[in-house]
């Protein structure tokens, strides 16, 4: 079983979970299996799996980030490159139908390259250049910029045509990373680290 729907990740390249999880700050770590780990990560808490390809993969739907709050938060970008400052290369994905919020972010040792993220139908955040998986995939190609009052009706078309959806979110994570949807207990090998970022305590 694996996760991606109504939850946000992180992809941490070449990275040990030891080293994720002391970024994230996570205390009463436990060792658990990926299906374990992903089922208590949906409630609470930050399970961070074995590698795959090359990426680790950490799961919080509440939990996740030591950022305080969503992509949605204008103040997400510099959180996100104090993030890779210390990881590397760092990928993170929100995917929450309920709330209508779905993105995407990319940084480089402390470089951030690209942020995508929509909440409740607006997007809040259009950083950088649109890269080539969000042009595969057709999705993220456009933010709302100033003048969106002034949209007429095609623009409003293409508006809608690019605005991702929960699946939408996969496939790029997919092109840029890993579909963690696509991951099983057999690829991870080794148990992963769960825990709780010492702010939550």
């Amino acid at each position: 079983m694996g996760f991606g729907f109504k939850t946000t990740w992180l992809a941490v390249r070449e990275r040990s979970p030891e080293e994720v999880a002391d970024v994230l700050r996570l205390a009463d770590r436990e060792r658990l299996s990926w299906d374990e780990g992903v089922d208590r990560a949906y409630v609470s808490g930050v399970f961070v799996a074995g590698p795959v390809d090359g990426w680790t993969l950490a799961h919080g739907r509440r939990d996740l980030t030591p950022l305080d709050y969503s992509a949605a938060d204008p103040r997400f970008p510099e959180s996100l490159a104090a993030l890779s400052v210390r990881l590397g290369e760092v990928q993170f994905f929100v995917n929450e139908r309920g709330w209508s919020s779905h993105g995407w972010a990319h940084a480089v040792d402390g470089v951030v390259l690209r942020v995508f993220a929509t909440f409740d139908g607006n997007v809040p955040l259009f950083i950088g250049d649109v890269t080539p998986a969000e042009r595969e995939v057709g999705k993220g190609l456009r933010g709302w910029g100033d003048n969106w009052r002034d949209w007429q009706e095609e623009d409003w078309d293409a508006w809608y045509e690019s605005a991702p959806n929960e699946h939408d979110v996969l496939e790029l994570a997919a092109r840029w990373s890993l579909n963690p949807m696509l991951v099983d207990g057999a690829q991870v090998g080794d148990a992963g680290i769960y825990g709780m970022p010492v702010r939550r305590r």
